[in-house]
């Protein structure tokens, strides 16, 4: 899928790896409405990228907000692409240090934003991408994003990883349901990358993770994952997989 001339949209694209990519599509030719939350500094951040880059203010499980971003990004151009980076974490034990049982509210959250929002995304986008005229065999793409916890979560993660599992769940049934309509679907799982969230740990605590990683031994970086999903979106025959990004990075219990 070539975006020249399409629309792409970016969710949790104000930062980390959502900013790198709606970098990367630009320059591929798309226009790219950046999804973020309105107390997001998603508004400066389009500007900064230039008059192909827009900003649509959405809570990714609003179904109103994010379809209006949809609709946005279908009247630049037609929609083509999804990268749907959104998402945010949450601890909770299953039986916390002070014997209680885990906040039910805490996890309903977690998987509200990651999975429930995940699956917003994709049908409002591909529904929009369904209309298209196909360009050679192809309406559009849409790329998701799980984890490496999804496969071997820690403790305390148990609400991320449970959501994160899900996507990857979805992801084949997803590119089966879609492929009549000529829509792939792919789902990208990144290990530790070094995005704003991460920047908040002491630096002994992140030396320790990219110590983890086995090779390059290092944090990845958000150009990294933006490259991957560009390729995605370029490579027809990616459909229905999760690709760990990960360094061959197998997570530890803590």
């Amino acid at each position: 899928m070539q975006l020249n001339g399409a629309s792409a949209l970016v969710t949790g694209g104000a930062s980390g790896l959502g900013l790198a990519t709606a970098r990367r599509l630009l320059n591929e030719g798309a226009e790219v409405v950046i999804v973020d939350l309105p107390t997001s500094a998603g508004a400066e951040v389009a500007a900064g990228l230039g008059e192909r880059a827009h900003f649509a203010a959405a809570d990714v499980t609003d179904t109103a907000a994010l379809t209006a971003a949809v609709e946005r990004a279908s009247g630049l151009a037609p929609l083509r692409a999804l990268v749907h980076c959104a998402g945010r974490g949450g601890p909770v034990r299953v039986v916390g240090r002070d014997g209680r049982p885990g906040s039910l509210e805490t996890y309903e959250t977690v998987i509200r934003v990651n999975l429930i929002g995940t699956f917003n995304a994709l049908r409002l986008s591909a529904a929009a991408m369904a209309a298209n005229e196909p360009v050679h065999g192809e309406r559009g793409v849409c790329v998701l994003t799980a984890s490496v916890a999804a496969y071997e979560g820690q403790i305390g993660q148990i609400p991320y990883a449970s959501a994160k599992a899900g996507v990857v769940g979805m992801t084949i049934v997803a590119a089966r349901d879609l492929a009549s309509r000529q829509i792939r679907v792919t789902t990208i799982a990144p290990g530790v990358f070094d995005t704003p969230i991460l920047g908040r740990i002491p630096g002994d605590v992140r030396a320790g993770l990219a110590a983890a990683i086995p090779h390059p031994s290092r944090l990845g970086l958000p150009g990294e994952y933006a490259e991957l999903a560009a390729h995605v979106i370029a490579n027809p025959m990616l459909n229905g997989e999760t690709i760990r990004l990960d360094g061959a990075l197998r997570m530890a219990p803590r």
